[in-house]
């Protein structure tokens, strides 16, 4: 089994235009892989053999809120398909807009510090992290460089090791913080100084070919293989070659299946039979 804990898509109206900004954004660091339509995220798990995909929508603006969460509910459930909601750090009654995330049946959000122009540490952060701990939300943020947005970098693994200490200082249970591209894009030696082995979730999103493969297996080995994803980024990697990617770490074939699934089954707590 294979479950890809960080994907994106994107509604069929607008799928062409936004594959096309972020294209641009990035530059010559990024193409995609799929449409960036539903559909085109379902041809990539049927030809590459992935039995889940999680998608993470991002609320940039605090309107999106409302037509964001109400399409994530649309196509959570569906071939496959887990969809997370997202919130706004400025958006109102924080606590209240996470309840109803959950009532939609969404197991988690998604945060982008970086496209919402916060630091991981501000307020409104700290209170979506919270009410997430007490509602049972699993919370996936974007950790370290973005090839879109470069600086300033709103969630550095040194100040994410800060909001770790704070929030969980009292917790006695493994955290559902997720934070992507292994704790921290192209910022990699923090993450393995001040991440790894803390109560949080790495996920291996958009590091295949970028990160240096000793440096990646010494942050799994020092963090634990019980906390790491496997995880793609699509559709800007490949879901196949990220599997082969992953076979063919010098890593236990225990470790393997903890980052393919084991971890993931366990954290949307799963009934797989």
């Amino acid at each position: 089994m294979v479950i890809d804990f960080h994907t994106h898509m994107f509604p069929d109206a607008i799928a062409a235009k936004t594959i096309a900004h972020l294209e641009d954004n990035a530059k010559d660091d990024a193409s995609a892989h799929t449409n960036g339509t539903l559909q085109g995220l379902k041809d990539s798990m049927k030809a590459n053999h992935i039995d889940y995909s999680v998608v993470l929508p991002i609320v940039t603006r605090p309107k999106q809120f409302d037509s964001i969460n109400e399409f994530a509910a649309k196509i959570n459930g569906t071939d496959g398909i887990i969809s997370f909601g997202s919130i706004h750090p400025e958006n109102e009654n924080i606590r209240e807009k996470l309840e109803y995330i959950k009532s939609l049946g969404l197991k988690g959000v998604k945060l982008h510090p970086d496209y919402q122009n916060h630091f991981i540490d501000d307020a409104g952060y700290l209170e979506i992290l919270r009410a997430c701990i007490d509602l049972d939300l699993i919370c996936s943020i974007h950790a370290g460089y973005d090839i879109g947005i470069p600086y300033p970098i709103h969630c550095p693994p040194d100040r994410m090791r800060m909001v770790l200490d704070e929030l969980l200082q009292d917790c006695n249970k493994d955290s559902k913080i997720v934070l992507a591209h292994m704790g921290g894009y192209l910022q990699w030696e923090l993450v393995e100084k001040c991440l790894a082995g803390q109560n949080v979730y790495l996920d291996m999103s958009f590091c295949k070919d970028v990160i240096d493969e000793a440096m990646l297996v010494r942050i799994i080995k020092k963090h634990g293989s019980d906390r790491i994803l496997y995880a793609t980024d699509s559709p800007w990697t490949d879901q196949g070659e990220m599997v082969e990617y992953v076979k063919n770490l010098p890593i236990s074939e225990d470790d393997k299946e903890n980052i393919f699934y084991k971890n993931a089954v366990r954290l949307l707590e799963m009934v797989i039979e």
